[in-house]
């Protein structure tokens, strides 16, 4: 029997709660000035505090940043896994539209965090290490559903391009952290369909819709199922289909 984990001090949920407050703070800012005038001395005036005191929390600019990308990252990667664990087992095509549409959403809803994670480079700052497995977190959760499909005998037959030289060796590393084992060529698309998915949001974000797809609904529901296309994503329980083995 494990033992019981020990008692969370009042210190601990002091820290734990101030932490939470310089990160709201921080992110009221990048939503006001955007991540570039992010200035912990600002946040510290905001909460009472001298910096100095703030400097115990986070120790730089760049720290309080990849905090507030790090939690980014896994809420956006838990907000898609929700979305795709509310659609039934073996409908393949619907999870991936389930999943777009999640992203797009959070996107809406959080525009700058959205920007901090997918938006342009902040000047001076280098993502460490620490950011790499949350980013792969919602790469993951997308992939999750085309290694699904293939592992179901979901996932159609489309043409698609042989897959060799630099970008299969790329591609057998993507797929070894990302758990994947879709044909090459079938990541290779994934791969691109996430890189339309991210620009066509953050061309909404920005206005580049505005006067011609406005609102975007539609367009995004379209392409949405391209990708699905695309990627040979089907729904198990369409006519013609037979339904999913059980599990082991």
């Amino acid at each position: 029997m494990a033992e019981p984990a020990p008692p969370v001090t009042a210190r601990a949920r002091a820290r734990a709660e101030l932490s939470r407050d310089i990160k709201r703070l921080a992110l009221r800012q990048l939503a006001d000035e955007g991540a570039g005038a992010l200035s912990l001395r600002a946040v510290a005036r905001e909460l009472g505090m001298v910096s100095s005191a703030l400097y115990r929390y986070f120790a730089s600019r760049d720290e309080l940043l990849t905090a507030l990308i790090v939690d980014a990252y896994g809420d956006l990667a838990e907000t898609i896994s929700t979305a795709t664990a509310e659609v039934e087992p073996g409908r393949f095509r619907s999870r991936w539209g389930a999943a777009c549409h999640a992203l797009r959403g959070w996107a809406r809803r959080e525009p700058h965090r959205f920007a901090l994670i997918y938006g342009s480079a902040i000047p001076g700052y280098r993502a460490p290490a620490d950011t790499i497995a949350p980013a792969t977190a919602v790469m993951t959760a997308l992939a999750g559903i085309v290694d699904g499909a293939a592992r179901a005998g979901a996932l159609a037959d489309v043409d698609g391009e042989a897959v060799g030289g630099e970008l299969a060796a790329q591609l057998d590393g993507v797929a070894h952290v990302l758990g994947e084992h879709s044909p090459a060529p079938v990541l290779a698309t994934l791969a691109g369909a996430f890189g339309q998915l991210i620009g066509m949001v953050n061309l909404e974000l920005a206005g580049h819709f505005v006067g011609g797809f406005e609102p975007a609904d539609a367009l995004f529901d379209r392409t949405v199922r391209q990708m699905a296309a695309g990627l040979g994503l089907q729904d198990l329980d369409e006519p013609g289909r037979a339904a999913p083995e059980p599990p082991a």
